[in-house]
């Protein structure tokens, strides 16, 4: 229980380490800084939804299916989608705004600038809450404790330069520190949330879980496909993004291989 603790906040402490930053460093982050950071976020999050959560959505299937071979790829297909689906319906019902952005998505809204950044990075931040809350509900079913560790410890490792890229921003939008720092920090509640949430609906339907695994891995990549990437290919420094990307890959695999 004490690791399963621990594997939930992991996340929520990079997040605070990240919007710590902004107590730290006077100007905004550099452009090509925040290009290679975005970059590396996308690639954690895509090695995760590959070898942390549809590998093993599809090996566990075939474990629940016995002999069933031709369908164990369901299980991750369809959750795959659903989440994708989950995510999307969440960005066009929730009022939010992009960092950089002018115009905001969703329903027409009274909320504030800041609120608006605040739910767009609350809605970046769930799938990953989700992920590690799956990983450590699936120890019951064959995956390792040291493995749904591994995707907690490389979500938090990509939480801190995110956590940095949202706090440093809010200062410039003419927040204080603090409250910068607050508004970082309270984006990050929705993971360990979220994991909770999830632990407890996989204790209800363990035989989901295949399907639980995929559903994360689907709204994670959502995120990096609708917002990350997007936000990598505008302007100069692209490159950078794709440095950054092919080291947040390889770390994330290197966790999920050595640990798991």
């Amino acid at each position: 229980m004490e690791a399963v603790t621990i594997g939930i906040l992991l996340p929520l402490a990079g997040t605070m380490l990240g919007s710590a930053f902004v107590f730290f460093m006077r100007k905004e982050i550099p452009d090509q800084l925040q290009k290679t950071l975005l970059g590396f976020a996308s690639g954690v999050m895509v090695a995760a939804s590959v070898w942390s959560l549809l590998i093993p959505s599809i090996d566990m299937a075939v474990t629940l299916l016995e002999g069933e071979d031709g369908w164990r790829v369901v299980p991750a297909a369809v959750g795959f989608l659903l989440g994708m689906g989950f995510l999307l319906l969440i960005d066009e019902l929730t009022p939010h705004l992009h960092l950089g952005a002018q115009k905001a998505e969703g329903p027409r809204s009274r909320l504030s600038r800041t609120a608006m950044l605040a739910l767009a990075v609350t809605i970046h931040n769930l799938p990953e809450g989700m992920a590690v809350g799956v990983v450590f509900a699936g120890e019951a079913q064959g995956l390792t404790l040291s493995a749904a560790l591994a995707v907690s410890i490389g979500i938090a490792i990509q939480n801190i330069p995110e956590g940095a890229i949202i706090s440093m921003p809010m200062h410039a939008e003419g927040n204080s520190r603090w409250r910068s720092f607050l508004i970082g920090t309270l984006s990050g509640v929705v993971e360990p949330i979220g994991s909770v949430a999830i632990l407890l609906l996989a204790g209800v339907l363990g035989v989901a879980l295949p399907y639980l695994l995929a559903f994360a891995a689907g709204a994670m990549m959502y995120v990096v496909i609708e917002e990350l990437i997007p936000e990598t290919a505008q302007g100069r420094h692209t490159n950078l993004s794709t440095i950054g990307f092919a080291l947040g890959f390889v770390l994330m695999m290197a966790l999920d291989v050595v640990l798991g």
